[in-house]
């Protein structure tokens, strides 16, 4: 099909509606779009435990984006390659180190389906338990053991920017960080030069499609590498203004299908 479009989504907040599920409309826009030889990939934060049941429910056949692309692969075949690009353990237990000087709830480290927490933490712990993951709790200069794909730490609203200063100026060359969405005051952590976009260029190389005929979808601050790289970026009308400004239009919420309606129209699906 010459007009085959590669077609990227976030999860929370723009495929998931506030409940976590897929709607039905989304799902069979999305089905339809398959049927008709677009391609449907997901470029989530979440790592591949945690995202692994959607791309089974939508029956996917394609690389998933992890971590905000520090952890590319292709569920159903292995010889796509792995991408795992992690933080260097030094960089990772220096930042440790230096926010002792600051407040903060906690320090969460990830490789991949390993998860270790610098304090025991009841609250977060049912976010990250999501597809069994192996929990280890305990000071992380002692206890992680191996480079980290990404690294959460969870604070007050008010150290949010005062964190994030430290990092750019003591950390700049080796890792960027974002935030998350409110009611979370985290700042996640991955490997310098990593993003969205990063997996989804793997993805457009490997499927031969221009960027032209790349549509993304986003709501938040780990979108918008994604948002500008593709040739249509789309935000959701629940997203952050930097999504909305970044983007080349902006759909309706993920409470109100939004993927399913822009998609159907943009694509002459009539599904819907």
């Amino acid at each position: 099909m010459a007009d085959k479009h590669l077609i990227a989504l976030d999860l929370d907040g723009t495929l998931l509606k506030d409940d976590k599920t897929i709607s039905e409309r989304n799902k069979l826009v999305l089905n339809k779009a398959r049927e008709e030889g677009h391609i449907v990939m997901i470029a989530t934060g979440r790592p591949f435990r945690s995202s692994e049941m959607y791309y089974h429910e939508l029956e996917l056949d394609t690389p998933i984006v992890n971590f905000n692309g520090a952890f590319i692969h292709h569920p159903l075949d292995q010889s796509w390659g792995v991408h795992h690009s992690p933080l260097s353990i030094e960089v990772a237990k220096d930042i440790v180190e230096a926010l002792d000087s600051f407040k903060f709830h906690n320090i969460i480290a990830e490789v991949i389906d390993d998860v270790y927490f610098h304090y025991h933490d009841e609250k977060l712990l049912d976010i990250f338990n999501l597809g069994g993951p192996n929990v280890t709790t305990g000071d992380l200069r002692k206890y992680l053991k191996a480079s980290p794909t990404s690294m959460l730490i969870h604070t007050e609203e008010e150290q949010l920017a005062v964190i994030r200063k430290h990092l750019s100026e003591v950390h700049a060359e080796v890792i960027d960080h974002r935030s998350w969405a409110a009611p979370w005051h985290v700042i996640e952590i991955v490997k310098y030069g990593l993003n969205k976009a990063v997996g989804l260029k793997k993805a457009a190389d490997y499927f031969q499609i221009p960027k032209e005929k790349i549509i993304a979808f986003g709501d938040e601050d780990n979108d918008l590498d994604m948002l500008e790289y593709a040739g249509r970026g789309v935000a959701m009308a629940n997203g952050i203004e930097a999504v909305k400004n970044i983007a080349n239009e902006t759909t309706l919420s993920n409470e109100e299908d939004g993927i399913g309606v822009y998609l159907n129209e943009i694509l002459n699906l009539k599904a819907l």
